[in-house]
């Protein structure tokens, strides 16, 4: 029997030391009874060794005939070859183990599994915002896609990438919104399929472990700020159940079941966490819990439960870099309000503040996307306030009219948050063009290289410790020469 190449993916997911995620799509082929059943069937090796047995997993068709094997007991920081791809099954409950399997025609490629050494540097792709600019049906501009060859050419080029972070905006789904912005389930759909369906970033997405979250634009344009109460009831159950499909499914949020082959179960939330080598992440959904009042006196931009469980995580004592993935910039501000950002939500925003400067906490980064133009900065504690938060912003993959510039942006003076006051400094350059950013993370600082579209280095690698140093180098720019890249 025959394995057939996936229509869609594959999706390296969630990938620890020990076990690895990935996800693919079948091929829809109508009957009178609906979809065709079809199976998937994957099977692994250690890179040079033998394939190990097929392992068959369901591909759902209420889910888009989409579906997430898992594989464990891997070796930590050792590279991987996978085959993945489906079949049309006779049998009502086929075993790939018994049927002889031919694998020529399947999907293909390799992975690197995660490290629990907790020194160990880390270092990935940050970015957001890739919009696909539609011309006369399904003729698309590919303009959006070479950003994800340039991330892919420095990855067989070598360049050690642990994990791609895309914090947002992977899909505009209401981007004929003025016309007919997307409100069904298989409109949705249609979007996910064409957005991850290009081939550079459908070859990038399955050689490295990739994790999302949404915001604003996988529904429309500012949710819920203009939501009726039949966006509500149509459009946002549509949106979600086509984002849990197709960029939470292959995260660490579902649950496993059989003896952790296979995920299972509805999510309650929609945040997760995860950790490699010396980085733990804390990916927030920074969107669908916000409660917005007339006056903004009751505005939330998490929920308690969400918000009480980023404290516990950030204080937990792990010694790694606290990495918090929010979709919207939770610093620097803007010159004047922003009723989309967190300056809007002070008092949680004051909050976490609070609660990083008590737990001294000296590793805290947030890690963001939306404003279409990528810097990094850092809250230097002044007076009484100790330690430094930092934050690095990185948007858009692609966007295809004029970029914010970032001018509004208050990337110098003073910050205050309840009774703490900072300082903004090693703030900037800002890069307000299409572009992915570069993070490395080392036990005691980041390094922040942003990239073009076509791969050019823009500006030099920044670098921020942890730290302040005795000299005055924290922060500086230095030369891509002066330092190695991440290893």
């Amino acid at each position: 029997m025959k394995v057939q190449r996936l229509d869609l993916g594959p999706i390296v997911g969630a990938t620890t030391a020990r076990e690895v995620r990935i996800w693919g799509r079948g091929a829809h082929v109508p009957t009178p009874a609906g979809p065709r059943r079809c199976l998937g069937v994957a099977r692994i090796r250690e890179a040079g060794a033998e394939f190990g047995p097929p392992v068959p997993f369901k591909l759902n068709s209420n889910f888009d005939l989409t579906g997430v094997v898992v594989f464990g007991g891997l070796k930590q920081d050792t590279a991987y070859d996978y085959q993945v791809g489906y079949l049309f099954p006779e049998a009502e409950s086929p075993d790939p183990a018994s049927t002889p399997l031919d694998w020529s025609e399947a999907s293909s490629s390799s992975f690197r599994s995660g490290s629990s050494d907790p020194q160990a540097p880390r270092s990935f792709i940050l970015g957001s915002c890739r919009y696909l600019l539609r011309f006369l049906g399904s003729w698309f501009d590919g303009r959006g896609d070479k950003t994800f060859g340039s991330v892919l050419k420095q990855v067989k080029d070598g360049t050690p990438t642990h994990a791609l972070l895309m914090v947002g905006d992977q899909i505009y789904a209401d981007d004929l919104r003025f016309v007919s912005p997307d409100s069904r389930t298989q409109e949705y759909f249609s979007r996910y399929r064409d957005a991850f369906g290009q081939p550079y970033i459908r070859e990038l997405m399955g050689r490295v472990p990739s994790y999302m979250t949404l915001d604003d634009h996988e529904i429309e344009d500012n949710w819920p700020a203009s939501a009726t109460r039949q966006d509500w009831i149509v459009k946002y159950p549509a949106a979600i159940h086509a984002y849990q499909i197709y960029q939470l499914s292959h995260s660490p949020l579902f649950r496993l079941k059989d003896e952790g082959r296979y995920i299972d179960g509805v999510p309650d939330k929609l945040w997760y966490t995860f950790a490699d080598g010396c980085a733990d992440f804390f990916v927030m959904d920074a969107r669908t819990e916000r409660l917005l009042s007339a006056d903004g006196s009751g505005d939330e931009m998490v929920s308690r439960r969400q918000l009480d469980a980023l404290k516990a995580w950030l204080a937990d004592g792990s010694g790694r870099v606290k990495f918090v993935v929010s979709s919207v910039p939770f610093f620097p501000d803007t010159a004047s309000p922003d009723a989309d950002k967190w300056s809007r939500f002070g008092s949680q925003r004051d909050e976490i503040i609070d609660h990083i400067v008590r737990q001294d906490v000296r590793k805290a980064v947030f890690l963001s996307g939306d404003i279409h133009c990528s810097l990094s900065a850092a809250l230097r504690g002044a007076g009484t306030t100790r330690g430094k938060i930092l934050s690095v912003i990185s948007s858009g993959f692609f966007w295809p009219y004029p970029h914010s510039g970032g001018r509004s942006l208050q990337l110098a003076g003073s910050f205050r948050s309840g009774p703490h006051r900072f300082e903004v400094v090693e703030s900037g350059p800002v890069h307000a063009t299409d572009n992915f950013t570069r993070v490395s993370a080392y036990p005691d600082r980041i390094e922040v290289q942003v990239y073009g579209r076509k791969g050019e280095l823009l500006g030099e690698r920044k670098v921020h410790m942890f730290d302040e140093p005795a000299h005055a180098a924290a922060g500086a720019s230095v030369t891509t020469e002066e330092l190695p890249v991440a290893v």
